[in-house]
């Protein structure tokens, strides 16, 4: 694996600011990747089709913008993955009975079968991939928790 410089992030803590951003995009587009490729050669869907579903059955009553702040997704792509969902017959859209202008999204009894069938197989997959890095089960689970923290401070705005 090539090494990359790295600065000290500012101060004299060890903290490289700019080395956990390069870590975080790399250890994603790697892990998205390869689980990706598992859950299709397994269900013929992607991650992204799971990560929608799963959005639309989180959230009762469930909208697009609920899509949107579930994934951290554009309001475009939002609509785009939604409509592909409801083209294969995966997701139905129920008028909203308040404001004639929206709908609301629920899983169709197949979308509920695809999430049921791709639902333990990430589950296994990503540990299996997690667990073959040598990282100690006890480290992972440190590291589940300080993400969740990042996360949510991220969406919750107390990061700006």
């Amino acid at each position: 694996m090539e090494s990359i410089p790295r600065g000290n992030g500012g101060g004299g803590d060890g903290f490289d600011a700019a080395g956990l951003l390069d870590d975080l995009v790399r250890v994603e587009v790697r892990l998205y990747t390869l689980l990706d490729a598992r859950l299709r050669a397994a269900h013929a869907h992607g991650l992204g089709r799971f990560d929608l579903l799963r959005a639309v059955d989180a959230v009762p009553r469930c909208r697009v913008s609920d899509v949107v702040r579930r994934l951290g997704i554009t309001v475009g792509a939002a609509s785009k993955g939604v409509d592909r969902q409801v083209q294969d017959g995966l997701v139905r859209r129920q008028a909203n009975p308040e404001d004639g202008r929206s709908s609301f999204l629920e899983l169709t009894s197949a979308g509920r079968q695809v999430l049921d069938e791709m639902s333990p197989t990430l589950d296994r997959e990503t540990a299996e991939v997690l667990r073959g890095t040598g990282v100690p089960d006890g480290d992972l689970a440190r590291l589940a928790r300080v993400l969740t923290a990042v996360r949510a401070g991220l969406e919750t705005g107390s990061a700006r």
